[in-house]
């Protein structure tokens, strides 16, 4: 597999057979998704084949759903194409209630009879209860099954996607890019629970560890720095244990094939002098040097980004606020009576289950989104940055460098690519498009958009998605560190104790209050 001109693989093979439940892990741009999306068959290796002996379900990190207009129900159920059966069969009871006479009634019921017989091959009204289980164990409420999904929260998007993926998937091979991204922690839980029983094939990408020491029985660990995969037939934790106790014994090895190499480098250059033992020092020498290129090579330490946050510009008491907003998407209303007061400085944590409208609330104050009713505020001085939980601020077409170029315009080429470099985007990834990027890539690219922006209110959506543990500390330290106003929305508890708000503003019913300890319990849930 190759991003560019750069290797990320070579010479790999594994097989993934029913039963193996596989945690694909590395850091961020090692390749995960890179492989996971050659393996479901939506791009090519540059070199060797890729056999499917079976149904493979992908879930892409940044699944969308093909027609916004399309119910959550017939989205779920086209996995299997039960939406068509269940149309024709609809279709068919309307007309025969309709049915003007015996030739018209005849031709009605003809037709949904094979209907009927199409959706009953197909699993019926028990797959339909299936698919119902599915979408409710993943936090989907039933009152939205009924409804577009181009009417739903980017989370609930989201979760209609896998929930797609997993009704479809029964014995085959489930391919899963970052499934716990927008849920809850009983969602999580539920999933949990799901793959343990799933009798197919499962690959997973997953930085969340409780996920993968619950669900795995193998790991792969793509080594950037080998360009290969390590592959242990154990579980997460026996990995764990496995991988520390291979490093110890590396390390062990090497500090004493390196005294033994200095004792004889020290006894050669003492016996080289004298012409009765310089040939066998020569020998010395030699064999120290072997001694040393046998090792297994170092692991090169991995590089880390050096995240940062923009050093805010100047702005009067309070440079953003909102009266009254509200929003809603056809008859469901997300947004009502919202009043908002962003000070300088403070920081605001929202919360509420997915579909509460925390996104859309952030879309509108950043003005990516109008309200129906009501207005945001913009005091003296704004500048506000927005980091959007799909990349939406991203353009997929452009290159690494061209989005950043974009939003700071005011860099040289030459600060561009510095910047990029610090977000660890060199030589050639500053010329990929941002489309192909993983979510971690992407998620430091928007960061990377910030940096200049002299934003003094930043708007934050999940800013801890799809990072590695590495990456994830630094986007905290970052957020600790901010002096600027943050407006935050997230499920992650590390990053609230990184964010030290100051207000809670709960949603959907718009009650904000002083920040407490006592609604922490509220993150996991939201």
């Amino acid at each position: 597999m190759r991003a560019g001109a750069r290797l990320l693989l070579s010479g790999i093979s594994f097989t993934v057979s029913p039963g193996d439940r596989i945690g694909l892990v590395g850091r961020n741009g090692a390749g995960k998704t890179t492989l996971m999306t050659a393996l479901a068959g939506h791009a090519k290796p540059a070199a060797g084949t890729i056999t499917h002996t079976g149904e493979v379900g992908f879930l892409a990190q940044d699944s969308r759903a093909a027609d916004p207009h399309v119910t959550v129900t017939d989205r779920i159920l086209s996995a299997r194409g039960l939406d068509r059966a269940l149309h024709r069969l609809r279709t068919a009871e309307t007309a025969m209630a309709d049915a003007d006479g015996p030739a018209a009634l005849e031709r009605a019921l003809s037709a949904y009879a094979r209907a009927d017989a199409a959706f009953q091959a197909g699993g019926g009204y028990g797959a339909e209860a299936e698919a119902a289980r599915v979408a409710a164990g993943l936090g989907l409420p039933e009152r939205v099954l009924g409804e577009p999904v181009g009417a739903l929260s980017g989370g609930q998007r989201r979760r209609v996607e896998l929930a797609r993926i997993l009704f479809a998937g029964r014995e085959g091979t489930l391919l899963l890019d970052e499934p716990t991204n927008h849920l809850d922690a009983d969602s999580v839980s539920w999933l949990r629970t799901f793959l343990q029983g799933h009798r197919g094939g499962l690959v997973v990408i997953s930085h969340d560890t409780s996920l993968l020491a619950a669900a795995v029985n193998r790991v792969f660990h793509l080594d950037a720095g080998r360009a290969t995969i390590d592959l242990h037939n154990t579980g997460w934790s026996a990995y764990l244990a496995q991988r520390a106790a291979d490093e110890r014994r590396r390390a062990r090895e090497r500090a004493s094939a390196e005294r033994k190499a200095a004792s004889l480098h020290a006894q050669a250059d003492k016996m080289k002098a004298r012409s009765a033992t310089a040939v066998m020092a020569k020998s010395m020498a030699r064999r120290a040097d072997r001694m040393l290129a046998e090792l297994e090579p170092a692991r090169r330490a991995e590089k880390v980004a050096r995240i940062r946050l923009p050093e805010p510009a100047p702005c009067g008491r309070m440079p953003l606020g909102a009266v009254s907003l509200a929003k809603s998407y056809g008859d469901h209303q997300v947004l009502s009576g919202v009043d908002l007061a962003v000070d300088r400085g403070s920081r605001l944590v929202i919360l509420g289950l997915n579909g509460a409208g925390k996104t859309t609330l952030l879309r509108i104050l950043a003005g990516e989104e109008q309200p129906d009713s009501g207005r945001v505020v913009h005091g003296h001085g704004l500048r506000l940055g927005y980091f959007a939980q799909e990349h939406d601020t991203l353009a997929r077409d452009r290159t690494v460098r061209q989005n950043l170029a974009d939003a700071a315009p005011q860099l040289s080429d030459g600060e561009v690519r510095g910047v990029l470099g610090a977000f660890l985007f060199s030589g050639d990834d500053a010329d990929k498009p941002a489309g192909v990027l993983s979510g971690g890539e992407k998620t430091r690219l928007a960061l990377a958009g910030l940096v200049h922006s002299g934003a003094n209110v930043l708007l934050l959506d999940e800013p801890t998605n799809n990072l590695d543990p590495t990456s994830r500390g630094e986007v905290l330290a970052a957020v600790g560190g901010y002096p600027g106003a943050i407006v935050m929305v997230t499920h992650d508890e590390g990053a609230i104790d990184a964010l030290r708000p100051d207000r809670v503003l709960l949603l959907p019913d718009a009650d904000e209050d002083l920040w407490s300890e006592d609604y922490r319990d509220l993150v996991a849930l939201a």
